[in-house]
């Protein structure tokens, strides 16, 4: 549920959108995305980093693209938010212990390392494809880019995700699953 409540200000951006213009959408952002996270850290008084970046890059971007009268900003901020995580899965594989993805899913799952180190790289390769993707959308279908935007990425993150656990499926073991349940 509380992923599905992540979507609400991105749906309003695109009802905004829809009726009005780019930047009574981006404003709708703005609000949205605040109250948004502002309520949440009210509940559970913390956010974790995607959100705390989201919430930065909307207000950064949405605000420059506001204050400046241009709608580049705002296209901006999607593939340079999935870059930056793109960046933040390679560098945990590469200058910390253990793996983003393992981090994030460790507790529920037990995984060789050469399995979370591959699932930490497909989520490289998602973030980074998936910025390559919006800006292509951007420059090339610009008549389209807020549909790909709520939708298309969407779709492509529940693709992937599927597919990720269709990968994981196959690397649960019985006996993983007995020392999960005794940690």
């Amino acid at each position: 549920m509380k992923q599905l409540l992540e979507f609400i200000p991105l749906l309003a951006f695109f009802a905004a959108y829809k009726l009005y213009d780019i930047y009574i959408a981006t404003a709708v952002l703005i609000i949205a995305t605040s109250l948004h996270y502002g309520i949440l850290w009210l509940v559970e008084r913390k956010l974790d980093k995607t959100q705390r970046w989201t919430w930065i890059g909307v207000v950064l971007f949405g605000g420059l693209t506001l204050a400046l009268g241009d709608d580049t900003y705002i296209k901006w901020k999607a593939p340079v938010l999935d870059w930056l995580f793109a960046l933040a899965f390679l560098g945990s594989q590469l200058f910390g212990e253990k793996s983003l993805v393992e981090r994030l899913m460790g507790n529920a799952v037990s995984l060789p390392k050469t399995i979370w180190n591959r699932l930490n790289l497909s989520w490289v390769i998602f973030f980074a494809a998936t910025g390559f993707a919006n800006l292509y959308v951007v420059f090339y279908h610009p008549e389209f880019w807020v549909d790909f935007k709520v939708f298309g990425s969407l779709g492509l993150t529940l693709l992937f995700m599927v597919g990720q656990a269709i990968y994981l499926v196959r690397h649960i073991t019985p006996e993983a699953v007995e020392e999960q349940g005794k940690q």
